[in-house]
């Protein structure tokens, strides 16, 4: 039987844990706080649990599912326990500096990115099924074993995921626009919004709110430690993205400022038809 490990008993390391176990695995846990520790067995995430790295010195295949920022230092620690063979992947959203980190120090390593999620994060709402239907993206490199990228990918196939692979680099750019950005923009419009010095406008705003300002406002409203480490780690795709994107805004500004309502409408008539080129497949 594979053991499975997973560091980081959250919202992505118990949804993972709960369908590996549905499928017959062993899955082994580290985790902080003894609380989530107790909690992860509860829910049937994981088999055993510790807050002690060397309780996977037994696993084949780990999944590091800390914050970004954790997970090299965890790696480190976790060396001396592994068996030469183990095998480790993320799960973070920015792969270039993890992997550039990481490969020289465990050639084992593949790079992933399962991209699903929810509002709320902690082990309490994990999720069997999380990622079903959902990109898997893994980013080995030429010295990645290919082995190694077969077993991570049969796992990505388990979890019903679509598996996508590409060079680091290039997910990071990719992200950046659809993942990164929106949460830049989004947080952007809420501090917006706060800046109306209006006290009625600002209360009846606030009345007046719907599923439009839900829907734009709802990554920016997410966490902020995740947001951080997205710009700190992916600072210079996401920097490009934001330049094109005030660019996009100067242009509507200019338009407004100079009435060119055609050329507004135009506009508007291509974000229409493009949008559908990122939603096709969802």
């Amino acid at each position: 039987m594979t053991n499975i490990g997973i560091v980081g008993l959250g919202l992505i390391g118990g949804s993972i844990g709960l369908d590996l176990r549905t499928l017959g695995y062993r899955v082994l846990g580290v985790s902080r706080r003894e609380e989530t520790c107790q909690k992860a067995i509860a829910l049937g995430a994981i088999d055993e649990a510790s807050l002690e790295l060397s309780l996977l010195s037994v696993a084949d295949i780990i999944f590091i599912c800390t914050p970004i920022a954790a997970i090299i230092p965890t790696l480190e620690q976790l060396i001396p326990f592994l068996s030469t063979t183990a095998i480790l992947t993320d799960v973070a959203s920015v792969k270039e500096p993890i992997v550039e980190a990481i490969s020289p120090i465990w050639p084992n390593f593949v790079g992933g990115h399962p991209m699903a999620g929810k509002a709320e994060s902690g082990i309490e709402v994990a999720q069997l099924g999380l990622f079903r239907d959902r990109p898997y993206v893994l980013t080995p490199i030429k010295n990645t074993p290919l082995e190694s990228v077969q077993k991570v990918e049969t796992i990505a196939n388990l979890l019903k995921s679509q598996v996508y692979f590409c060079d680091p680099h290039e997910h990071d750019g990719a992200v950046a626009w659809i993942s990164h950005l929106p949460v830049m923009v989004s947080a952007s419009l809420i501090m917006a919004c706060m800046n109306e010095n209006n006290p009625n406008v600002f209360k009846l705003a606030q009345h007046l709110a719907s599923s439009g300002f839900r829907d734009t406002s709802r990554v920016g409203g997410g966490n902020p430690k995740l947001g951080r480490m997205m710009a700190q780690y992916n600072r210079r795709q996401v920097l490009r993205s934001l330049y094109s994107f005030r660019d996009q805004v100067d242009q509507f500004i200019q338009d407004i400022e100079q009435e060119d309502w055609q050329n507004l409408e135009q506009k508007l008539r291509d974000t229409q038809e493009n949008r559908r080129l990122f939603l096709q497949d969802n």
